[in-house]
């Protein structure tokens, strides 16, 4: 990078110098990823460097990170494990250029709650431990019923992050706010800070401790968990690093969800599929966020259950009972 450009972006290379160390280390450390079969037999491969050495004469093909399906000796596979450091630098600068933003249509929620269990499923809670729930709201006595899901709001102005003391909770540059439970005290100070109750402590052995036992914690996943500490909605950080519609969405058999980059102005939605304008999408439909007037820029926008496709007296309290 030209000395230039690092006066003109001095924080751009700042984050461009830690990255890149980062990625030198990592590339220190790994010989080859852990074979895992896949379809056809081939294993799940990154990081290889192929390097002359005798071998038997044995291969097995895998699978490189640009989509090569290549052989390589069988003798010179080794076992994988991520490098903590790297994993949680990529984890707290967030994906250069992107702005993540999540809009909820009330109008197709009927509690299906299967946008609850996958959170669940992927982030290792009990039933009732929740980063993402379902609501029953009513304005008035004469005004109809309906769900709300409730994630944490990812907010740009985030009062949970200005109140932690050990910078445990933090503000990535493409709007996602993360928990690191390695440095988490579990103060409870952002809990307290919170407008949204968008956060729960562990109270007990988290619910996989002992098969996370021994793994290496990814900030992105917030897996393993931790007693002691805080955990909440990450924006499935995890699967947006690869391109992926987050957990909840992807399993909302409704198209309740859409997500997507406000930088690209296209939100995409998790059942259709469709991609659309964002802004469109919100002057259309009314779009809102809860309690605005606070001031903290929330990222998470609803539009209102206006022409409802449900009933909210048919078929959710029945399913809402059976996944209980």
């Amino acid at each position: 990078m030209s000395e230039k450009k690092k006066k003109e972006n001095p924080e751009d290379s700042k984050i461009d110098e830690i990255l890149e160390s980062s990625r030198r280390d990592f590339l220190k450390m790994v010989g080859i990823v852990g074979a895992a079969s896949v379809a056809g037999g081939a294993a799940i491969y990154s990081g290889y460097r192929h390097e002359k050495a005798k071998s038997s004469g044995e291969t097995i093909k895998v699978l490189t990170e640009d989509n090569r399906l290549v052989e390589i000796p069988k003798d010179q596979v080794k076992d994988y494990k991520p490098d903590l450091k790297v994993l949680q630098t990529r984890g707290r600068l967030g994906i250069k250029g992107k702005k993540w933003v999540m809009v909820i249509d009330l109008s197709k929620c009927r509690n299906a709650r299967k946008c609850v269990a996958a959170c669940q499923g992927a982030h290792h809670l009990r039933p009732y431990e929740y980063h993402i729930n379902t609501l029953v709201m009513q304005e008035s006595k004469n005004t109809p019923a309906y769900y709300m899901p409730k994630t944490c709001q990812h907010c740009d102005n985030p009062p949970c992050v200005s109140v932690c003391p050990v910078d445990a909770t933090f503000k990535r540059q493409d709007g996602i706010v993360l928990i690191d439970n390695e440095r988490c005290i579990g103060c409870r100070f952002c809990m307290a800070a919170c407008p949204y109750s968008a956060r729960m402590f562990h109270w007990q052995e988290p619910l996989d401790a002992e098969a996370d036992k021994g793994k290496e914690y990814d900030v992105e996943l917030n897996v393993p968990q931790k007693k002691g500490t805080i955990s909440k909605c990450l924006f499935s950080a995890d699967r947006v690093r690869e391109e992926t519609l987050p957990y909840c969405v992807s399993a909302c058999p409704n198209g309740v969800f859409y997500f997507g980059d406000e930088n690209e102005n296209a939100v995409t939605n998790g059942t259709t599929k469709e991609t659309v304008m964002l802004s469109e999408l919100l002057e259309k439909n009314a779009g809102y966020r809860i309690l605005d007037e606070l001031g903290t820029k929330p990222r998470v926008y609803y539009l209102p259950p206006k022409n409802r496709i449900f009933d909210f007296k048919q078929g959710p309290a029945t399913e809402y009972k059976e996944t209980t």
